[in-house]
């Protein structure tokens, strides 16, 4: 009976992103408050909005009943109550955090509270679609950080026409997920698009004159400027955990959840970029999309245990040349350690390139870019972390089958 009285209490969501749309389709009754006036939308298509290949209502997520615009202010946990900034009161019998995060904004020179004109963050639909506005060709942009979000940004601002510098401090692009040889690939690729890459590259600040103030240049640590009309942050994201926090949940670098997606109160969950669960961060949306699933039967009253996400990383970045696409694809840990053993196939002519790390018998990661025909055997392998057979020739991981 018990859990039939808490399957049919009313469920709120806050956050209307990938996780809180996934989550809201599946259990009927929802209600889902949103910050931002669009409708859910595929966040991993954010470049293509801000390239111009796909419309706003291209990214649209399945149709989900959304309190658009609506922000929730502070959560009351003795009355199971969530008052929101238009005056309204929610009452819930589940509460799901799906705050998601946000983009960090770097301790840069003349980067204060109010972001001067040209200076644009990139994480939501408003911010590609500020930016599809304000980039026009010949426009000097630079992007400041060389992760997923830094190299999907400076892509498509070259296709808008732009004169793109990408600035990033570590020694190689992507290095969360890119072994040094794929990320000089991705480096080349980016060159020959007309990309400006310095890397071990760090920005001190911004030189952002008038009133109101308006970007014109970026200066680097070693006093040299970067001429800038647009500017945009990709220094990575955090996970927004105010409203948890306020309300006395447990909070390390995200809300701290159990395997059924349960913060330290009983009645609420939380899922998502702001969620912690194992002391892990996944900032992706697969796990996102897989907590929302396990919560759904969790909610339903039926037995469901999330045990984590082996997170596959893919890059598309297309072009109406073909020999300029690029696809790639990472997973587990690129970087050996002492006594793995790596196996790497590059084919320059094709632009190809494979590699593996094995650990005590297993696939431990791995980095595929230009052909990914092997990339679905690979990421199955993986994914099972099963040791692999002892008579397997080690090359056919490369194969299109992945050893499968």
């Amino acid at each position: 009976m018990r859990k039939k009285t808490e399957s049919a209490a009313p469920v709120v969501v806050i956050g209307a992103g990938m996780a809180g749309a996934r989550l809201a389709a599946r259990v009927p009754g929802v209600t889902v408050v949103g910050e931002e006036r669009h409708a859910p939308y595929n966040r991993v298509l954010l470049a293509d909005v801000l390239a111009g290949r796909y419309a706003p209502d291209v990214i649209a997520l399945p149709a989900t009943e959304v309190r658009r615009g609506v922000r929730a202010v502070r959560i009351d946990r003795a009355d199971r109550l969530v008052h929101c900034d238009d005056g309204s009161v929610l009452h819930y019998g589940r509460l799901v955090l799906a705050t998601g995060s946000n983009p960090v904004l770097p301790p840069l020179r003349g980067l204060g509270a109010t972001l001067p004109d040209g200076v644009h963050p990139f994480r939501t639909l408003d911010d590609a679609l500020a930016l599809r506005a304000a980039v026009s060709p010949g426009a000097r942009a630079v992007v400041i950080g060389g992760g997923l979000l830094g190299v999907s940004a400076a892509r498509a601002l070259a296709e808008c026409g732009a004169q793109v510098v990408l600035a990033q401090q570590g020694e190689h692009l992507m290095e969360r997920q890119l072994d040094p040889e794929a990320a000089a690939l991705l480096r080349v690729h980016l060159e020959a698009l007309g990309v400006e890459v310095h890397t071990e590259c760090r920005v001190r600040g911004l030189r952002c004159p008038g009133s109101p103030p308006a970007v014109r240049a970026v200066q680097l640590a070693d006093g040299y400027e970067l001429a800038a009309d647009l500017t945009v942050l990709a220094c990575g994201v955090r996970p927004r955990t105010g409203l948890a926090r306020a309300a006395g949940l447990d909070v390390r670098k995200g809300i701290v959840v159990d395997d059924e997606l349960r913060t330290s109160d009983p009645y609420i969950h939380a899922l998502g970029d702001c969620a912690e669960h194992r002391s892990t961060l996944y900032g992706l949306a697969g796990p996102a999309l897989e907590q929302a699933d396990v919560l759904a039967e969790v909610l339903a009253g039926r037995p469901a245990r999330y045990e984590g996400t082996r997170a596959l990383t893919r890059l598309s970045l297309p072009s109406p040349d073909p020999v300029k696409a690029l696809d790639l694809a990472a997973f587990g840990e690129a970087r050996p350690l002492p006594g793995d053993d790596v196996i790497r196939l590059s084919d320059a002519t094709r632009g190809a390139y494979r590699t593996v790390v094995l650990r005590e018998g297993r696939l431990a990661g791995g980095v595929l870019l230009g052909d990914l025909g092997a990339v679905a055997g690979l990421a199955r392998t993986w994914q099972d972390d099963e040791p692999l057979p002892p008579a397997m020739p080690l090359l056919h991981l490369l194969t299109d089958d992945g050893g499968h």
